[in-house]
């Protein structure tokens, strides 16, 4: 019944945040599941009455059971995605566990779950896939029925998968590349995957079956590229397939020519390896829609970031964890000394001429001063291993709690006041970008850019006072540059201030997010 809530897990993941908009628009009753309620709650979908938002996270079992409490159905889309010393696939066991467990407890009358699909070549099946059919075995082994939705690549804007084949073909006009792009591959475009998903609702039949879900194409990855360049009318890319690229030597040149890091773009390269196509079709009669062909996938995807309506984006299921000493700036909760500079400006301004180009800042924009350096700096991120620049932002105007913003991610946005960033670049401590913004009378506003850092060891403190003059430097340029581009004068400054370090704070509840 379309009055019992429908769970959804990661809802602020790529396929989540697209599929809950769907089932309100099917008239569903949505409770969404994430770690972080106020990553959740800058949704588009969050101020809708149908929607009941839980914080829960899948390797808690209590909270699963509390989120899944009350529901007719839950859609399972959680993965360990990150390649980081193979501890997913314990994690991924373990929450499946603990779903079914939580199901189980609240009554639920089924489960729905986004799979892998591929087939061993060679004997051979990448840890992430196995991990992923080890998922469905557990999930499907419980006494709540689960329909498993095996799944090949899935194309559409913002997917990982889009975005690595993406920055392949228009960084690379001539590509050495690994003997698994003859692997075959049966795309999917992700509205056909939200369909799927949102029409097992629809079919009691589908209750605990296994199906492939794959588009109408079966072509290999260097077909795909040849596809790309086509419908993004580039000249074709010259291809030169080796033996000796391995899937991760593959997964750190992607992560140094794309936004994708390597830690992401592992798992997705060792997955290539494997053929991936479909060995049945039975839900196409079940659930009948016109599929959409690569060619169709890839030029709708192209159109959404033209025109930069991008609705979801692989980003949003970053990291969002905020120290403590974010919160209360005391030396003595973050166990050593806070390190910060700032500066600020008077201008002739109010504050929401001001928040303008504060809202734009990064990605495309830029950072109003040195860029050049901040290219350098991004250039260095990504060699050692980091995010870098090139991910840029998800939106050219918009920002919520959560978003990828360069090396950075939004932690608090309070618009026309106030921008938090935390830095995700790879540095001996941690760092945050506060940008404020305070009105006095007479349309006057403050505008100050406060950067604090916690060093870990002795070579963060180093590392601090070698940037120390180029943040004073950039810092000041950045005001003006900023009074620049709403073409107001600065009344005072740039001039250096000290923010007061506050010994009391309450800490805001965990704010992770997958």
């Amino acid at each position: 019944m379309k009055t019992d809530p429908i769970l959804v897990t990661g809802a602020t993941g790529y396929v989540g945040g697209r599929l809950i908009p769907a089932l309100l628009e099917a008239g569903y009753q949505v409770r969404a599941m994430a770690r972080n309620l106020e990553k959740m709650g800058c949704r588009p979908w969050s101020g809708n009455p149908r929607v009941q938002m839980v914080q829960g996270d899948v390797l808690d079992l209590e909270s699963l059971t509390r989120a899944a409490s009350g529901c007719g159905s839950a859609f399972y889309l959680v993965h360990s995605m990150i390649a980081q010393k193979e501890k997913f696939a314990a994690a991924d066991r373990r929450a499946a566990q603990n779903m079914v467990s939580a199901a189980a407890n609240a009554g639920l009358k089924r489960i729905i779950y986004l799979g892998g699909l591929a087939e061993t070549r060679d004997g051979v099946l990448s840890k992430h896939l196995q991990s992923r059919i080890e998922v469905a075995k557990i999930l499907q082994a419980g006494p709540v029925p689960t329909t498993d939705l095996r799944t090949p690549m899935i194309l559409g804007s913002g997917s990982a998968s889009f975005e690595i084949l993406r920055y392949l073909v228009e960084r690379l006009p001539v590509m050495t590349t690994p003997r698994w792009v003859r692997s075959l591959n049966q795309p999917i475009a992700i509205r056909n995957v939200i369909t799927y998903l949102v029409g097992c609702l629809e079919h009691s039949e589908t209750i605990g079956q296994t199906y492939d879900i794959g588009g109408p194409d079966i072509l290999t990855y260097r077909d795909l590229l040849d596809i790309y360049s086509e419908e993004a009318r580039l000249p074709k890319r010259w291809i030169i397939p080796v033996p000796v690229l391995t899937p991760t030597l593959s997964a750190l040149w992607i992560h140094l020519i794309s936004p994708v890091p390597k830690a992401i773009a592992l798992p997705l390269t060792e997955g290539l390896t494997s053929d991936a196509v479909c060995t049945e079709n039975r839900i196409q009669s079940i659930i009948p829609q016109k599929l959409l062909s690569c060619r169709e996938a890839i030029r709708m995807a192209l159109d959404r970031i033209e025109q930069e309506q991008v609705q979801t984006c692989w980003m949003d299921a970053g990291n969002l964890l905020a120290p403590e000493w974010a919160h209360c700036g005391d030396a003595e909760w973050a166990g050593g000394t806070i390190m910060q500079c700032g500066y600020r400006a008077l201008l002739q301004a109010n504050t929401q001429e001001t928040w303008k180009p504060v809202s734009r800042i990064g990605g495309k924009t830029g950072w109003y001063f040195g860029n050049l350096l901040w290219r350098l700096r991004g250039a260095m991120d990504r060699l050692a291993g980091g995010v870098g620049l090139r991910r840029g932002r998800r939106h050219p105007i918009e920002l919520s709690v959560g978003d990828a913003l360069d090396f950075w991610r939004v932690l608090e946005v309070e618009p026309p006041n106030r921008l938090l960033l935390l830095a995700e670049m790879k540095m001996p401590g941690e760092a945050l970008l506060e940008i404020q913004i305070t009105e006095n009378k007479n349309d006057r506003t403050e505008l100050q850019l406060l950067s604090r850092f916690l060093p870990k060891g002795l070579f963060g403190i180093l590392y601090w006072y070698a940037l120390y003059p180029f943040h004073q430097w950039i810092f000041s340029g950045m005001l003006q540059g900023i009074a620049g581009a709403i073409d107001k004068p600065v009344l005072r400054g740039p001039e250096r201030f000290t923010s007061k370090i506050t010994k009391t704070c309450a800490l805001p509840p965990n704010n992770i997010e997958r």
